[in-house]
């Protein structure tokens, strides 16, 4: 009994993280209370129809904001920018003189690859863009100042009661840049036992899951595979590090506050051979430093070059 539910779980798409019942209903509640503001604005500016379309896709955003803050899906860029997108390009497609069914699926086709294009993805945007062009005359008769009032205005609205209601608790604060989230003690590990990480199995995960409390939007199976391709990665770059130069930028591959990029500003042979540097990424940013070139290149995980709002690694070409 217990294989076969495991199997229709899996087959089913019913999540196995766990998640506290505390943790429920704070999600519950912030939504209550977000959608409680949202509807109020929406209703006094709209007609109780064009309200109404329009507090879809404000509740949609709730489930994301409150029940997975920490998603990608979920942050202050993609929440605002889809809404506001949405917005405008289903004002925009309302104003064509096509069929109301092709203006609506052009609305949100348009939509979706922008949203992609500017890097704020938001499943609800897509139904902001269809409430523009199917929301009746209310909406019709504001134009584009519906893409200000209501929706940039109940958008906004919705973050700002997602950071004031989140912010009390370390690890449910939003947007995720400001979780904060301590790790059980563990015994220290050698050197040479970091070189073959242990295998992880399902109870690991799910110790770990329990203590970030939250809703992840990703299975076991992905994050398991995450973590062996990551592994995989990780030793072949042990087996060779990166060559330093003057001007090159590195970083140390690791994760969080942890993480930080150098640029190498000086390299001396003489007496010794040592690297100064500066930081251009990381917690340390715009500190300056130095140390012996053999000690940098321990450190140095990556040669990596910007590329436009991330750093690449960068990818030696073989002979």
């Amino acid at each position: 009994m217990s294989s076969w539910f495991s199997t229709a779980q899996h087959w089913l798409g019913i999540s196995r993280i766990p998640v506290s019942h505390t943790e429920k209903l704070l999600a519950g509640l912030g939504g209550f209370v977000g959608i409680a503001l949202v509807y109020s604005l929406s209703a006094a500016w709209l007609t109780d129809s064009a309200a109404q379309l329009l507090i879809a896709s404000m509740g949609a955003s709730a489930v994301l904001l409150f029940a997975v803050p920490h998603g990608p899906l979920s942050q202050p860029w993609p929440v605002f920018g889809g809404h506001v997108l949405g917005a405008t390009v289903g004002v925009s497609c309302a104003l064509l003189p096509l069929p109301l069914a092709l203006n609506a699926a052009l609305a949100v086709g348009l939509t979706i690859g922008l949203m992609h294009l500017l890097r704020c993805p938001h499943p609800p945007g897509g139904a902001t863009a269809l409430t523009a062009v199917i929301g009746g005359a209310s909406v019709h008769a504001l134009g584009f100042d519906f893409v200000m009032i209501p929706v940039a205005l109940n958008a906004l609205t919705l973050l700002v009661v997602a950071v004031a209601f989140n912010y009390p608790l370390q690890r449910r604060r939003y947007p995720a840049a400001l979780a904060e989230f301590t790790a059980p003690p563990r015994a220290s590990i050698a050197p040479a036992a970091l070189q073959h990480p242990p295998p992880i199995e399902h109870a690991h995960l799910v110790a770990a899951l329990s203590e970030i409390d939250a809703y992840l939007d990703i299975s076991e199976q992905d994050l398991l595979r995450i973590y062996e391709l990551a592994t995989q990665f990780a030793d072949a770059d042990a087996h060779e590090r990166p060559a330093i130069v003057l001007g090159g930028c590195y970083s140390n591959g690791r994760f969080g506050a942890d993480w930080e990029v150098r640029e190498v500003t000086a390299i001396h042979a003489a007496p010794r051979h040592r690297v100064e540097f500066s930081v251009v990424a990381g917690a340390n940013r715009r500190h300056c430093g130095s140390s012996s070139l053999a000690t940098f290149q321990r450190w140095a995980a990556h040669q990596v070059v910007r590329d436009e709002n991330s750093w690449r690694p960068v990818v030696p070409i073989e002979e």
